[in-house]
């Protein structure tokens, strides 16, 4: 299945969770994720299925001032 996370289109097998999209992507703490734009909390990576063409927005937190 086709998703695209950060703007980069992946392969993932069906039935696929985002936590399989963030091994794919190396993803590491910490960071935030949101799939078609809408928060998706932390303890559901494992259990959120996603789907064909979904977009994925891993965004980790900036600071500075």
């Amino acid at each position: 299945m086709r998703v695209v996370v950060n703007q980069i289109e992946y392969e993932l097998p069906g039935q696929s969770m985002i936590s399989d999209a963030l091994s794919l992507i190396n993803a590491k703490p910490p960071f935030a994720v949101a799939v078609n734009l809408n928060f998706v909390p932390k303890t559901q990576y494992d259990q959120f299925t996603l789907n064909e063409n979904d977009q994925i927005e891993v965004i980790a937190p900036v600071t500075g001032g």
